[in-house]
């Protein structure tokens, strides 16, 4: 089994994994065409790795390409069910998309870039001058009502498998990000969550995600998910997520099967 990386640091630990350099891509395709499967491609990469060399590759195409853009996340996840995430609402930047939402979401609400993680991006919207000013910056506006939690859960998702939750509690602001100084609790993960998660990624093909969900109102919803996701919480509860990917590129190919012995047509 011939396998490439595109990201030596995410496959650390893992055993005959060539390296190629993203920029690389045409100059070592020989390379790249004599793979089995190539390993965490940027998102400019896919389409001609999947659809022109007709390639595996992982993470998943869904799992990036889901994972890279808040719109189409936030449709994918509409598509199994509305009730998946809170009320939100996607438009392009005019005055009358403008007035709509002021007039449709009571203050305060959040409002997010399409394309941002680790809680960078994510704005909590107090009055119309900040909603302005947010409009102002970018061309696609996004918004989601506001939910009044103090925790979310973290759920990381490996293959076909739940493999590692945990709460992120009370970061800066209103994120609880660890990027944003969340901390982090293992205790008391709720069953009905993990369900979620798992029976949502593989309605979408993901393979390799950390999903972000919320408690509310006695429903939980999807925030987000993030196909490229910190492992600082996985190190702590000494959880090897190399391994684990390994493990199931390994499942994704048969062992070889010897010869039969050919059917000789009997005159």
């Amino acid at each position: 089994m011939k396998l490439i990386t595109f990201n030596p640091f995410r496959t650390l630990g893992m055993n005959g994994v060539s390296y190629v350099k993203p920029d690389h891509m045409f100059k070592d395709i020989h390379v790249i065409r004599e793979a089995d499967m190539l390993l965490f491609p940027e998102k400019w990469q896919v389409n001609s790795l999947v659809y022109g060399l007709n390639k595996k590759i992982f993470p998943s195409i869904q799992s990036i390409q889901l994972g890279f853009d808040k719109v189409e996340m936030t449709r994918a996840f509409w598509s199994l069910s509305p009730d998946l995430m809170p009320y939100t609402e996607i438009a392009g930047r005019s005055n009358e998309s403008i007035e709509r939402i002021l007039n449709t979401f009571p203050f305060p609400f959040v409002a997010k870039e399409v394309r941002s993680s680790m809680g960078n991006g994510v704005f909590l919207i107090r009055t119309e001058e900040e909603f302005r000013s947010y409009a102002e910056r970018n061309e696609v506006l996004y918004v989601q009502e506001y939910l009044p939690i103090e925790k979310d859960l973290r759920v990381v998702y490996v293959g076909n498998n739940v493999v590692s939750a945990y709460w992120r509690v009370g970061g800066e602001s209103f994120l609880n990000n660890v990027a944003q100084g969340g901390k982090l609790s293992f205790h008391n993960i709720p069953e009905e969550a993990l369900q979620l998660v798992d029976q949502t990624a593989k309605a979408l093909g993901i393979n390799h995600a950390g999903f972000d969900i919320a408690y509310s109102n006695g429903n939980y919803y999807f925030l987000e998910f993030n196909c490229l996701f910190g492992n600082k919480a996985l190190i702590q509860q000494g959880i090897q997520v190399e391994k684990l990917i390994f493990n199931y590129i390994q499942e994704q190919f048969p062992p070889l099967v010897p010869p039969t012995t050919p059917f000789k047509q009997i005159s």
